[in-house]
């Protein structure tokens, strides 16, 4: 190259040194070189970027929106101090598709999609290395990525050199969202309901015991105190009024009656009021059980698919054109570089 420019340089005049305000006159004068190694490093380009060397990759793409609600319960069934419905059609937000992100980059997704596609063997991974992971892993993040668009949806994008193996990983971790959420979401939910019905069947065995008690009460012959008291005192009354004496049998009947009532009474005001009290408990407490069975048995889609990935029938990567392009733009500003330098040293004669 040294020689080349110098041999060029002794047939040219001496006023071709590099002067800024003539820089399309420089290179016009330099033009033979330039072109030279422009077209040279284009056909090199050309000839390096085809199939023979770089395989071509196509691109398969899922866009998927992010659902507002995963709780069928909060969703379809009634609510506790709800200030408003959910909406199981409404689209997520913002912070709902940066979730559907960390699930897409998950360890468990990429485990997965390795394993179903035998990703190591069709990444060509040397097995015997000790950085196996390591290349694996960067592979499959320079072929399958993630990004949230400017609607708020999730593209799952991926490439490869099988247009079907393409769409067919797309596909796959689309459908994989559903179930790797859930199964984040299970484990909490049914934590929740062994919680919930443990404290429900509590509930339950308090009433079944104080019901038992108010039973045994009732054969005492307590039914409703306030009533029976109010009713016997009147009853007693009247007796004392129509001139029986207190050894009278109706009046005794009256008064033994009234002294259970008045025995158990207060056992049983308090047993009817704790009673009262605990139903309206056990029926919060079914509701969310419920609520909490429905989590776990059920599930709705934590996505709105838009599209389905599908076999591409033209490449996306390489750009044959683009890269020609950008290595003869390359390589024509490196040789001007290189002139300049060149003509600028050799002119203060320090070669």
């Amino acid at each position: 190259m040294a020689k080349f420019l110098t041999q060029y340089t002794m047939s040219e005049k001496d006023n071709t040194v590099f002067d800024s305000s003539n820089l399309i006159i420089y290179m016009y004068r330099w033009r033979k070189p330039l072109i030279i190694m422009s077209v040279l490093a284009a056909v090199i380009a050309s000839v390096f970027s085809a199939p023979k060397f770089i395989k071509p990759k196509y691109k398969a793409t899922v866009v998927v929106f992010p659902a507002t609600t995963n709780s069928v319960s909060k969703a379809l069934l009634p609510q506790q101090n709800a200030h408003r419905p959910q909406d199981i059609l409404e689209f997520g937000e913002e912070e709902q598709a940066e979730q559907l992100l960390q699930i897409l980059n998950s360890d468990q997704i990429r485990s997965r999609v390795i394993e179903k596609f035998n990703l190591v063997e069709h990444y060509d991974i040397d097995t015997t290395s000790k950085f196996m992971y390591t290349e694996l892993f960067e592979e499959y993040g320079g072929n399958i990525s993630f990004r949230r668009t400017e609607f708020m949806s999730v593209e799952i994008k991926v490439l490869d050199t099988d247009p079907q193996m393409a769409a067919d990983i797309a596909n796959f971790i689309s459908s994989m969202i559903n179930e790797v959420r859930d199964g984040m979401q299970k484990e909490r939910a049914e934590k929740a309901l062994e919680i919930v019905k443990g404290e429900y069947e509590y509930l339950k065995r308090e009433v079944n015991s104080i019901e038992d008690s108010l039973k045994y009460l009732r054969l005492k012959g307590v039914h409703d105190y306030e009533a029976q008291v109010a009713v016997l005192n009147e009853q007693l009354a009247v007796a004392m009024i129509e001139g029986r004496g207190v050894n009278d049998p109706v009046a005794k009947e009256i008064q033994i009656r009234l002294d259970t009532v008045s025995k158990y009474g207060g056992v049983y005001v308090s047993l009817r009021d704790e009673a009262s009290l605990l139903r309206e408990e056990l029926i919060k407490m079914k509701t969310q059980y419920d609520q909490a069975k429905v989590d776990v048995e059920v599930s709705l889609p934590h996505v709105f698919k838009v599209n389905d990935a599908y076999k591409a029938e033209k490449k996306t990567y390489p750009i044959r054109w683009l890269i020609v392009a950008l290595a003869t733009l390359g390589t024509f500003v490196f040789t001007l570089v290189l002139i300049i330098i060149f003509d600028t040293l050799r002119k203060a004669k320090l070669i």
